[in-house]
């Protein structure tokens, strides 16, 4: 049943590339959907079948997928792209960081900067392949329910997980998978990484997903997809069977990838959620149950939970300790060269070489490679996306609403894993929200009415 898995990722890839081949290329979704989830399990299973040998073709499959549809659409892009402030954002970023393959600086040689570019800079190529793509060809509706589906998959493997408290990741060979490919020797006291336990033993799952963490944030996602699907444009909630389902995989999702920062983000979606929907009863149980939870901490709860809790609160455990000597040495080293230190001197290249400066926190990963500027860059565009988030959920109706809700909703609760995490490498979410980001440009250009998109300017 296992290899199943890197079935789905392989097919998912072919399926993806034959549908643009024959002038689809919205089936780019399917393959982000469908393989992306499952994309270090699937690598790792095709390790253990013997076939590392092809791994760098594997691996590449996203970036592929990608170039090979934005060069297509770019192809045969018949009207003149008016440049947004967002579109020019990015190009901006791409550019300026990418000056900095053929800049004099870091450790490393032309490759690894090209790799350490990749990790950095290439979302502006997922988001103008959403950007070029017409807004016509994506079933928004039909891919938010993939996406529900795809979480309740991997809620039921979690909830075997749970059940038997054994990793999946124990059988698909994750722990050799490292080993080989990035120097990385397993840790933890499951044999795996430190990522699948908290540091006070309890026990972190991943389901198919690349760890917990991914799982965690992966969750907030489907969070997003399912409270922009079910949402009407009168603000009227109403879940299916398939909502139901979702949604409870979700809270099941999100507390046993005891992950700190998806937990709290989780529920900041919710209440981000309640205000721009102006559902005032859900802001009163938001306020009461705040009430509640610290009044639980303070006089009731006891044990790993509460030591959890007030670990995070006084970054007295262990891996609260690390972010904070992770942060601070980063930020030495951007205070140091504010005009950055090269490519791949942070992040993955760098980890994978075992002298990485900085990391557990994606701006300090950017400003150690490309400095300052750089930084600003990607904060702007960050901050402008939930601007525009916001504007457009405001004016407008059907499917472009829908869009803007997900994006704002996904980009609220990413703040807080940008601050601890490489959140970029969560390629899932990353590669569907920068597409959708890109999606969101283009359809602000067209008029919504009920079936069908009408051109409005440009």
């Amino acid at each position: 049943m296992l290899y199943l898995i890197p079935c789905v990722y392989v097919f998912s890839f072919l399926f993806a590339g034959y549908q643009l081949f024959q002038h689809k290329p919205q089936f780019i979704l399917r393959f982000f959907i469908f393989g992306l989830p499952i994309y270090i399990t699937a690598l790792s299973l095709l390790n253990q079948m013997g076939l590392g040998g092809l791994m760098p073709l594997f691996q590449g499959f996203k970036e592929l997928i990608v170039v090979t549809a934005l060069g297509y659409l770019i192809y045969h892009q018949t009207s003149k792209i008016q440049l947004t402030l967002i579109d020019k954002l990015v190009l901006a970023y791409f550019i300026y960081t990418s000056l900095y393959v053929f800049l004099p600086l870091g450790d490393h040689g032309f490759t690894q900067k090209l790799l350490g570019l990749k990790s950095l800079s290439f979302f502006p190529l997922i988001y103008f392949t959403g950007r070029f793509i017409h807004p016509k060809l994506i079933n928004l509706n039909a891919n938010f329910s993939y996406i529900l589906i795809v979480s309740i998959v991997a809620g039921m493997v979690l909830l075997l997980e749970t059940i038997t408290n054994v990793h999946l990741q124990t059988y698909t060979g994750y722990a050799e998978f490292f080993i080989r490919f990035f120097d990385t020797e397993p840790s933890g006291n499951f044999g795996l990484s430190w990522t699948f336990e908290t540091s006070n033993g309890l026990k972190r799952f991943a389901s198919i997903y690349g760890g917990p963490l991914e799982l965690g944030v992966n969750t907030l996602f489907t969070l997003a997809a399912l409270l922009a699907l079910y949402t009407k444009d009168n603000f009227k909630f109403q879940l299916n069977q398939l909502g139901v389902i979702a949604l409870l995989v979700s809270l099941l999702s999100i507390v046993f990838a005891i992950s700190r920062a998806s937990f709290v983000s989780y529920f900041l979606m919710i209440y981000v959620y309640a205000l721009v929907t102006k559902k005032s009863q859900l802001l009163q149980v938001f306020y009461y149950g705040g009430i509640g939870v610290v009044l639980l901490v303070l006089f009731f709860l006891s044990g790993d939970i509460y030591d959890l809790i007030i670990g995070t609160i006084n970054f007295s455990d262990n891996s609260s300790a690390y972010h904070v000597l992770q942060w601070l040495d980063g930020l030495e080293a951007i205070a140091a060269k504010p005009l950055g230190m090269g490519l791949g001197m942070s992040g993955r290249v760098s980890g994978a070489v075992g002298d990485n400066i900085g990391g557990e926190n994606q701006l300090i990963i950017i400003g150690v490679q490309a400095g300052i500027i750089a930084v600003l860059l990607y904060v702007a565009i960050y901050i402008a996306l939930i601007r525009f988030s916001i504007q457009q959920f405001k004016l407008k109706k059907g499917k472009i609403k829908k869009l803007a809700l997900c994006l704002l909703l996904i980009k609220i609760g990413m703040i807080i894993p940008t601050f601890t995490a490489n959140a970029e490498s969560y390629v899932y979410n990353a590669y569907i929200t920068w597409f959708l980001a890109g999606l969101l440009n283009t359809l602000s250009f067209y008029k919504t009415e009920t079936k069908q998109i009408v051109p409005q300017h440009g």
